[in-house]
C-alpha cells in the first residue's frame, strides 16, 4: 500500500514563502513520477508542478512558473515544493501525487492534502 502524506502548509503573508514536503512510504519511492495539485475553494482541482523520477525534468503551470520549484530526494522519500513570493490566488489545499506511467493522465496515488493560505 502506497501512502502519501503532505506537510507544511500554513498561513503567510502576500510575498512571502512556505516549502511544502510529502514523504511517500510503501513502495520504491524512485519509481513514481511525482506531481504537486492544488484547489482551491468552488474550483477544480489544478496542476501545479511535476517531477520526473530522477528529478532531471521538472514543469510548472504558468502560475506558478518562476516562484515555485519542485524538488525530490530519493533517499529520503520525499518531495517538496518551495513557494516563494506568495499570493492571495495561490491559497488552496496542495495535494501530492504519484504515478508510475510518466505518459499516464491519471496519477494513481494522493495524499491527504495540506491548507495553504495567503492573506493580502
Amino acid at each position: 500500500q502506497v501512502q502519501l502524506v503532505e506537510s507544511g502548509g500554513g498561513l503567510v503573508q502576500a510575498g512571502g514563502s512556505l516549502r511544502l514536503s510529502c514523504a511517500i512510504s510503501g513502495r520504491s519511492f524512485s519509481n513514481y513520477f511525482m506531481g504537486w495539485f492544488r484547489q482551491a475553494p468552488g474550483k477544480e482541482r489544478e496542476f501545479v508542478a511535476r517531477i520526473s523520477w530522477s528529478g532531471g525534468s521538472t514543469n510548472y503551470a504558468d502560475s506558478v512558473k518562476g516562484r515555485f520549484t519542485i524538488s525530490r530526494d530519493n533517499n529520503k522519500n520525499t518531495v517538496d515544493l518551495q513557494m516563494n513570493n506568495l499570493k492571495p490566488e495561490d491559497t488552496a489545499v496542495y495535494y501530492c501525487a504519484a504515478k508510475i506511467d510518466a505518459f499516464s493522465l491519471k496519477y494513481d496515488y494522493w495524499g491527504q492534502g495540506t491548507q495553504v493560505t495567503v492573506s493580502s
